[in-house]
């Protein structure tokens, strides 16, 4: 790597990876804080598991119903706007998480929020292939999405020690718990609106070597996926390898949101407080964030993609399946904990599939269906848990479902043809000029 490309790099990384990171634990944080409010909120409510886990994942229609018009937006708009809008809307229908009274304000909070958080995801993977060229991809994405497991990390004592904040001020505990951690997502909305930086010919931020570096490395890229592939907006949405991905990252999202909604309630079984519930729900995550990180960084390394998919969705399977088969709450941590390694290695190495073949809006609404059409095991994962709950009594035919999602997507990564060629531009001679 010459000294050019090695300061682009890294001054891009470290003025947009962290805040990107930032933006998203907010995100993720507020998606899923559900799960915490549960142990307390359901009670107070009279929420079932079924119904519970009905609200927790209804999200994801809406979410699905708004992804690629909210992508093609961000395509046209440009990053900055958009994400700040996202992100203001998202924040303020978060905090009214704490308003509502019963399943059906539940259920209308949740599809609200879906509808207001739809393209953050997608639009920020998009976003990132007009930073950073193929060969940096899966290590940065395991940076950003990191901050879905610390989300957790970090996220799940605050949530469980905001439980303890019942009766202050007249509000209950799970009250506080939607109000303080909305916060953040609207101050971040106007900070993304100042802070980020559309596409690179834009970045001041850079010198004009750097800009015209980045700039000709991206469009050689871009080049060669238009020859190869060259899909519209419509192709991109119906190509048969899109439609095998949205089923790759079904099984990877059942597999996630499945654990991540139930998790609090699966180790509230241990016998343990609120507070405890939220250090112990935290192990899992902690070794998913080093999988994330780690795994990424090792399949750009070696530019390998398929094994390196594959593997993560087998050990996802045996960690979730093996948590049901042990009784002691120890072993149990550590079959989950070996799930979420693998829940979590697999997704940076998976977003580098479709970002490898698909360029410009095709890209952009290509990376959304993938997204929303996957979200859908959103919906699908927490309730068949809360179904399976409702009438077997235990977690463990839901776990086992969850399971048998990985499963089918490690299969599927197998079978599927991969582009890690086009992931080599070349940049073209006197781009660094």
């Amino acid at each position: 790597m010459d000294s050019l490309e090695s300061s682009t790099i890294r001054k891009v990384s470290f003025r947009l990876v962290p805040f990107l990171m930032l933006c998203y634990f907010v995100a993720y944080l507020d998606r899923v804080n559900v799960g915490f409010a549960a142990l307390t909120m359901n009670a107070d409510l009279g929420i079932t598991a079924s119904a519970y886990g009905f609200g927790a994942g209804v999200f994801f229609f809406s979410y699905f119903l708004f992804e690629v018009p909210s992508n093609l937006a961000l395509e046209r708009f440009g990053a900055r706007k958009w994400i700040a809008r996202i992100m203001l809307t998202w924040g303020v229908l978060s905090g009214c998480m704490a308003l509502v009274q019963g399943e059906t304000s539940f259920y209308i909070v949740r599809i609200l929020l879906g509808a207001a958080e739809a393209g953050f995801f997608p639009g920020i993977i998009f976003y990132l292939t007009l930073w950073f060229p193929g060969v940096y991809r899966a290590r940065i994405i395991g940076w950003f999405m990191a901050a879905i497991p610390l989300s957790s990390v970090l996220g799940a004592p605050v949530s469980g020690f905001l439980l303890n904040m019942h009766g202050f001020w007249g509000l209950a505990g799970w009250q506080w718990l939607f109000i303080i951690e909305a916060a953040p997502a609207v101050i971040l909305a106007g900070v993304v609106w100042f802070y980020l930086t559309d596409r690179p010919a834009e970045a001041r931020w850079l010198t004009p070597q750097e800009r015209n570096w980045l700039s000709t490395r991206l469009a050689a890229e871009g080049k060669r996926k238009e020859e190869v592939h060259g899909l519209s907006v419509l192709q991109a949405i119906f190509n048969l390898r899109v439609l095998a991905l949205c089923l790759v990252y079904f099984g990877a999202v059942a597999t996630n949101y499945g654990t991540a909604f139930w998790l609090p309630q699966i180790v509230k079984e241990f016998g343990l407080s609120n507070l405890q519930v939220g250090f112990v729900t935290a192990i899992p995550y902690v070794v998913g964030t080093i999988g994330m990180v780690w795994w990424g960084k090792r399949s750009d390394a070696a530019m390998e993609r398929k094994w390196h998919a594959a593997i993560p969705f087998a050990l996802a399977a045996i960690g979730i399946a093996g948590s049901t088969l042990v009784a002691s709450p120890v072993l149990k941590m550590a079959m989950l904990s070996l799930g979420a390694f693998g829940v979590f290695a697999v997704l940076p190495v998976f977003w580098t599939f479709p970002t490898a073949f698909l360029h410009g809006a095709a890209a952009a609404a290509g990376i959304a269906a993938i997204n929303s059409v996957g979200n859908l095991a959103g919906f699908f994962g927490p309730s068949v848990m809360g179904w399976l709950k409702d009438w077997t009594g235990n977690f463990s035919a839901g776990l086992w479902a969850i399971a048998a999602c990985a499963v089918m997507g490690m299969v599927i990564v197998l079978v599927l043809r991969h582009d890690s060629q086009l992931e080599h531009a070349p940049t073209p001679v006197g781009a660094a000029d």
